[in-house]
């Protein structure tokens, strides 16, 4: 084989469509753009989303979909069941849970919460934002403990001059 034998595969490469070039060429007259209206002129691009007037359908869905809280904290949630991986004696937080393959690494810094479904043998330090109180009842059992993390806490608007309330 050489460089000069190389050509496409056959029926993959097509010719250009040649419109307005007369009537032998079957694109001649309104060079298949059909007669009058938005899409026979020239610079017309009608946008997918565009419903001929009719308010669209992206604009009239969220009507349906109630109230989203754009402040609302997402907790990223582990079960006691999930910690059998753990050593005695080792600690549980957001980084250690990333490394374990629990949790993905990118969110190894948000918001933890541990509940407590399942059951927990092992003593283990468990640090999080928010533990449940079967969850806290079940480590203390075991011979663990739990210390809760500061919640990030940020002033109530954009312009506010003073400093958060530090939490009680």
């Amino acid at each position: 084989m050489r460089l000069s034998d190389l050509q496409p595969a056959p029926g993959s490469r097509h010719r250009r469509k040649r419109v307005g070039r007369g009537p032998g060429s079957g694109h001649e007259k309104t060079s298949g753009r059909g007669q009058k209206g938005q899409k026979a002129r020239t610079g017309s691009s009608i946008p997918a989303y565009f419903e001929g007037g009719q308010n669209r359908f992206s604009q009239r869905m969220p009507y349906l979909s109630g109230f989203k809280n754009p402040f609302r904290k997402e907790y990223i949630i582990v079960n006691l069941g999930d910690l059998v991986v753990y050593e005695a004696g080792e600690t549980v937080n957001g980084e250690t849970l990333a490394q374990k393959g629990l949790i993905r690494p990118s969110k190894a810094k948000d918001l933890l919460k541990v509940l407590g479904n399942g059951s927990i043998d092992r003593a283990l330090t468990v640090s999080a934002h928010k533990v449940s109180a079967t969850a806290r009842q079940q480590i203390e059992a075991a011979g663990g403990t739990v210390t809760l993390l500061e919640m990030r806490s940020f002033p109530k608007t954009k312009r506010s001059k003073k400093e958060a309330p530090a939490p009680a």
